[in-house]
């Protein structure tokens, strides 16, 4: 196999091991799709993808990096959450991913909730906030993904717009 075929498929494995990540919570999931395009642009020297549309793809890895962090706070916070139920929204998440879909939903909640109680908040406090910071971690989350696919779509417009031309 020649450099330029192996370059592609280590492109191609980065940016599937990146799309796991945009649900997997212990992957970078945008950036390691970003670096696999990177890669991609870079074993064809950049002929059919070129910086300036890296550099645009850089700033959409970038904003759907920090909107997802946002939103899961800009979530906890509209709803009267203290960073106790970030934290364990953050662990809830985590330990969620053993439970599949259903984890990655209820584990932010729960440990949202846990974390506000071990705050000495009420319950109905504690529910608030780990509602909020649900939503906020499923709408950042949203937002995230559709960023990445967004990326993808430019790029792979970009280098076939290139290559019929």
């Amino acid at each position: 196999m020649d450099f330029q075929l192996t370059l592609l498929v280590i492109a191609a494995l980065l940016v599937i091991i990146g799309l796991a990540g945009l649900i997997l919570p212990m992957l970078p999931g945008t950036p390691i799709v970003y670096a696999g395009l990177i890669l991609a642009a870079w074993a064809e020297n950049f002929q059919y993808v070129g910086l300036w549309t890296l550099a645009s793809l850089g700033v959409l890895t970038l904003m759907a990096y920090f909107i997802d962090f946002a939103a899961t706070a800009f979530g906890a916070k509209r709803f009267g959450a203290t960073p106790r139920a970030a934290v364990g929204a953050a662990i809830g998440l985590i330990a969620g991913f053993f439970w599949g879909l259903v984890g990655l939903v209820l584990g932010p909640f729960l440990g949202a909730v846990i974390g506000e109680l071990w705050g000495r908040r009420s319950l109905g406090q504690a529910s608030q906030a780990g509602l909020g910071a649900t939503l906020g971690l499923l709408i950042g989350g949203a937002i995230k993904i559709a960023l990445t696919f967004v990326m993808l779509g430019i790029f792979l417009f970009v280098r076939w717009a290139n290559i019929l031309s």
